[in-house]
């Protein structure tokens, strides 16, 4: 299995999270062809970042080794994923933004059940947490080995064109062009410019 997108440099995660594009991730009995990715740089070097700051207990997985999963919790509620890339002690990752079902349909149907759409299932990198059913206890756990609860495994096919553009939810360098996705997939999110929040004067 090639996975050549995990051996670059740090600061070529842009270049890393397109290769990620068309893998499929499976766990826990769905697969999902990954259509939609965000890059994210370490210390220093993108205010985005979880790891901007420093390692914390929090973001330490992101400071590699390569290969395993950042997961953290927004909202109080929703779980996001990410695979860290790049050499070990340079914080680098890839957020896994959107996907579409290719097998165990029925089954991700039975964890969104209030989607209408098969396309909306994995439309975002919450509801594709919810889709591969998982959670913060996958924080650390490798895909490539088959020791975590999700693995990957490269294209069957070539993707087909590439788009590029602003990240989405994030409140500092969220007009850098870091998201990637394939031109014409239906599964892909819907974007949404941030919007800074006008504080009030009394």
């Amino acid at each position: 299995m090639d996975v050549s997108w995990l051996a670059l440099p740090a600061d070529a995660v842009d270049e890393a999270a397109r290769l990620l594009l068309g893998w499929q991730l499976t766990a826990n009995g769905v697969t999902v062809r990954l259509t939609e990715v965000e890059a994210y740089s370490g210390l220093g070097e993108d205010p985005a970042s979880h790891a901007h700051r420093g390692m914390t207990a929090r973001n330490e997985v992101m400071f590699g080794p390569a290969g395993f999963l950042y997961v953290y919790q927004i909202y109080g509620m929703h779980y996001c994923a990410n695979i860290v890339c790049g050499e070990q002690g340079r914080a680098a990752a890839v957020l896994l933004r959107a996907g579409s079902v290719t097998a165990g349909l029925p089954t991700a149907r039975s964890r969104r059940p209030a989607t209408s759409r098969d396309s909306d299932l994995a439309s975002g990198p919450a509801k594709l947490m919810q889709v591969l059913a998982l959670d913060r206890s996958a924080n650390g756990t490798s895909v490539l080995d088959g020791t975590g609860p999700l693995t990957v495994t490269p294209p069957a096919s070539p993707v087909g064109a590439i788009s590029a553009g602003p990240r989405v939810g994030v409140t500092s360098a969220h007009d850098v062009a870091w998201r990637f996705w394939i031109e014409g997939d239906p599964s892909v999110s819907a974007y949404r410019r941030h919007t800074p929040r006008v504080r009030k004067v009394s």
